[in-house]
């Protein structure tokens, strides 16, 4: 869940709205600094898939006792937050292997920025755990891919590496956008030559973001997610989802433009 807060309360965006932001960033992406998206089918789905393992989970979220609001993705208990990373990218697997792979890849990408030596020993090797199984997932969707004659040439090292990172970036921006982060910069975003950082600014109007650098091919990108308005804070679970069931739904648009 990404919790959203404004002067009318909370609006909660579950995270496969989100995901859908990051995939529609990623048919959008694109321009002669950025380079293109490659190969587009695959990498896009991966990023509107990336969080595939948290949609069950978003329908009935738990509650976190210290807001009386659902546990944020930051918030979810560790040993929850694994298990649906470890369900989610095989999830894919029948749909694109590239696409799983890049899920797996980006799940073993948030635990790579913990410090292990943080946690307590347990959980420290249930991440360890985690990441090891992922990794070995991941070598044998590379294999297969490497073998098809059809998608292997863009399973290389390299390209996966960058197509790794541009689904990292438009996680990011996602993020960004619909918690209103801005201003903001994502760090070393891919491009056709060498990374850039690019700016989030709020724009001249209300729900408008200014990137600088400019990625998109066209000159102006809307992009929507969905989310349910809460208000109020809430002492039971069963409390949450009776007023998520009631809640009403809202589509917040975003509009995206160049700087001036």
């Amino acid at each position: 869940m990404l919790l959203r807060t404004d002067d009318r309360g909370v609006l909660v965006i579950g995270q496969p709205s989100h995901a859908w932001v990051s995939g529609q960033l990623a048919r959008a992406w694109g321009n002669a600094r950025f380079g293109a998206v490659d190969p587009y089918e695959e990498v896009c789905l991966g990023a509107e898939q990336h969080d595939i393992g948290m949609a069950a989970w978003d329908l009935t979220p738990t509650l976190n006792p210290d807001t009386g609001l659902p546990h944020s993705f930051i918030e979810m208990p560790i040993e929850t937050h694994l298990e649906l990373w470890g369900a989610g990218p095989r999830r894919l697997l029948r749909q694109s292997r590239y696409a799983a792979l890049l899920a797996s890849m980006h799940g073993v990408r948030l635990y790579e920025m913990r410090d292990l030596d943080k946690l307590p020993p347990a959980q420290a090797a249930a991440v360890r755990a985690f990441m090891d199984g992922q990794r070995t997932f991941q070598q044998h969707l590379t294999a297969t891919l490497q073998a098809d004659p059809d998608i292997a040439a863009a399973a290389g090292r390299d390209r996966i590496a960058r197509n790794s990172k541009l689904v990292w970036t438009w996680d990011f921006l996602s993020l960004a956008l619909c918690l209103d982060w801005a201003p903001c910069t994502a760090k070393e975003v891919p491009t056709a030559s060498e990374p850039v950082d690019l700016r989030l600014e709020p724009g001249e109007e209300p729900r408008q973001i200014t990137l600088d650098p400019w990625p998109f091919a066209d000159a102006a990108v809307i992009v929507r997610c969905e989310g349910q308005r809460l208000a109020g804070r809430f002492d039971t679970v069963e409390q949450l989802h009776a007023a998520l069931e009631a809640a009403a739904w809202e589509t917040l648009e975003l509009d995206l433009r160049p700087a001036r």
